[in-house]
């Protein structure tokens, strides 16, 4: 029976068929793998995640984390699912060879977690924070914490979190007030003592592991002040003896257990550093190690943040996709109505993915989840290519092109796989806001991903006022140029697919003109105003793109697969990338409706 989580066959087609993944065996860091070594992780993770994962999905939602003062309890399957993926040396899969890892390529990597995020986006929440805390200490973290605390985590013992925000501070991170306080000794109770409160943190606090690593963003005393003073810490939950045991408590304490709408089953903590309630070393304070060099927090925490956006964008992805599968599912079983031409009322009942506007909202799923997950894949390419470039240019060009895309990658996601959940309970009908049904649940999971790691707003001021401008438009350059070379290949097919390049170029050259036209008056705040509406136009020319490339993977190839791949390209056309005129139009006039609106006015 084929998969309710995922599509294998559309997995294979984006990775093999579109990316080619086969060929980045090529390159030296992966040349020890191949397409089997590839298909074995998909296999693996496919079981482990049907198995481990989607049984407990609604059990862990129906029964979240509690707090009885002293510990949190979590359901036990989590645990043993936790355990699975450990014991399968999943957690270091991308990673370096010299720490244990297998050194996948992240397009794989990413394609495999996937299966995870769809069966249960509460339990993969732990693995995903702790692989990408460990992909940080990976690059900037010393031989010590090397081994202290990232091998422990690739094995399984250890989790990690990141810890970056604050009741009074939110998203605005340098107004966060922890104060991390250089201690006289170089003991093992740690060289800074940290003192304050974190907010919104998942993972950070459970009995699922023998030590939780948290990363803290913390001010050193005397530092800089805003962002430029922020430095990184590594703060376990308990603090380790000079020999690398599990030792005394160290001084966090959880102030209480945040209760979401979705993702139930994953811990979301307000943490308390330094109130003494425990004493490690006989004083107050909360143990850290700093991470690199003082002041540099905010340039460290942006690779894992980075990570964790991607990995927001692939979660929503994966919701989105389930939701489809199970929508469509529940179309071709579900008997009801006639079509409209039916002139007998006793005739049969047809099934209602017969209907076109139950077709209507299938499409629009499609385009949505695989549009998505083909955009997310094509990020993870990135980062593949950026590790492994063979040049300086190639290595500038790809990384040009990774930060274009990443508030896309968490974005565009978090708006329309959500808007794919959505449809997804329409297309269940009354059944589809029950909790018997697995739609609902999708959706509330998917509508915590327009928040986390930076909201759509953030998202949307990091594009258009940091990437867009950044050397000179280089970066939208870059982008230029690659979707001129896919207008430029599809073109010369004729027919359908010739004027789909036709439309993507005109809407592009259009996104390129207006937003000259908004920064050329210098009115920093006009132009900033509708920055959600241009991240919006922009993602939704992005994934245009991604379609085209879809289309021309699938030319000529015959079959429902291939016949369903270019009716989503055309849908996507047709219904989706023409929403983008009006909102280039308005983008161009400068529009200042909202900022001139008046908070006496509301």
């Amino acid at each position: 029976m084929k998969s309710l989580l995922l599509s294998r066959r559309d997995l294979e087609f984006l990775l093999y068929e579109w990316l080619r993944v086969d060929e980045l065996t090529r390159r030296d860091r992966f040349s020890e793998h191949s397409r089997d070594t590839y298909d074995a992780v998909l296999d693996l993770c496919e079981q482990l995640a049907t198995r481990y994962f989607a049984t407990h999905n609604k059990k862990s939602d129906a029964n979240e984390p509690t707090f009885d003062g002293e510990k949190v309890t979590v359901i036990p399957e989590v645990k043993e699912a936790w355990d699975a993926f450990a014991q399968a040396d999943l957690i270091a899969m991308s990673m370096d060879e010299r720490l244990g890892g297998a050194q996948l390529p992240a397009t794989v990597a990413q394609a495999a977690f996937a299966w995870f995020s769809a069966a249960n986006v509460s339990t993969t929440g732990y693995l995903m924070l702790t692989m990408a805390n460990a992909n940080l200490l990976s690059r900037f973290g010393s031989d010590d914490q090397i081994e202290a605390y990232l091998k422990p985590m690739l094995a399984g013992r250890f989790s990690g979190t990141m810890a970056l925000s604050e009741t009074q501070a939110g998203s605005s991170l340098a107004d966060i007030t922890t104060r991390a306080e250089p201690q006289d000794d170089d003991s093992q109770a740690g060289n800074y003592r940290l003192f304050g409160s974190k907010m919104w943190i998942s993972g950070a606090e459970h009995e699922l592991t023998d030590n939780i690593v948290n990363l803290v963003l913390a001010k050193i005393p005397g530092g800089p002040a805003g962002t430029k003073g922020i430095s990184l810490f590594i703060v376990p939950k308990y603090v380790l003896g000079d020999d690398g045991t599990v030792g005394e408590r160290n001084d966090i304490v959880l102030a209480g257990l945040n209760h979401k709408m979705g993702q139930r089953g994953i811990t979301n903590t307000v943490l308390n550093l330094g109130e003494g309630a425990f004493t490690p070393g006989g004083r107050p304070g909360a143990v850290g190690h700093l991470v690199g060099e003082p002041h540099r927090g905010i340039a460290y925490m942006f690779t894992m943040m980075n990570e964790a956006r991607l990995g927001v964008g692939m979660g929503a992805v994966s919701l989105g996709y389930t939701g489809y599968l199970k929508s469509l599912k529940y179309a071709r079983e579900r008997p009801q109505g006639r079509p409209v031409s039916a002139k007998d009322p006793a005739a049969p009942q047809v099934p209602i993915i017969e209907h076109a506007d139950v077709k209507r909202m299938l499409l629009a799923q499609k385009a949505y989840a695989e549009g998505g997950m083909a955009l997310l894949l094509y990020c993870s390419k990135l980062v593949d290519l950026q590790e492994t470039a063979q040049s300086d240019e190639e290595r500038d060009r790809v990384s040009l092109l990774l930060d274009m895309l990443t508030p896309v990658g968490k974005s565009w996601p978090s708006q329309w796989c959500l808007a794919a959940n959505d449809l997804a309970i329409q297309v269940h009908g009354g059944y589809g806001y029950t909790r018997e049904y697995d739609v609902e649940q999708h959706y509330r999971d998917n509508r915590l991903n327009p928040i986390h790691e930076g909201t759509y707003g953030i998202q949307s001021l990091d594009l258009l006022g940091r990437k867009v401008p950044m050397r000179g438009g280089a970066g939208l350059a870059a982008l230029g140029a690659e979707i001129g070379a896919t207008v430029e290949q599809a073109a010369a097919l004729g027919g359908e697919i010739a004027a789909q390049a036709t439309q993507l170029d005109a809407s592009w050259q259009r996104l390129v003109t207006v937003t000259a036209e908004m920064f050329a008056p210098g009115d920093v705040d006009a132009a900033m105003a509708n920055s959600a509406i241009y991240l919006e136009a922009f993602g939704h020319i992005v994934v245009a793109w991604i379609w085209l490339q879809q289309a021309l993977a699938a030319h000529t190839r015959t079959g429902d697969f291939y016949d369903g791949k270019r009716q989503a390209a055309q849908y996507f056309f047709r219904y989706e990338l023409p929403k983008t005129a009006p909102q280039l139009d308005l983008l161009a006039a400068l529009d200042r409706t909202t900022l001139d609106m008046r908070d006496e006015w509301f």
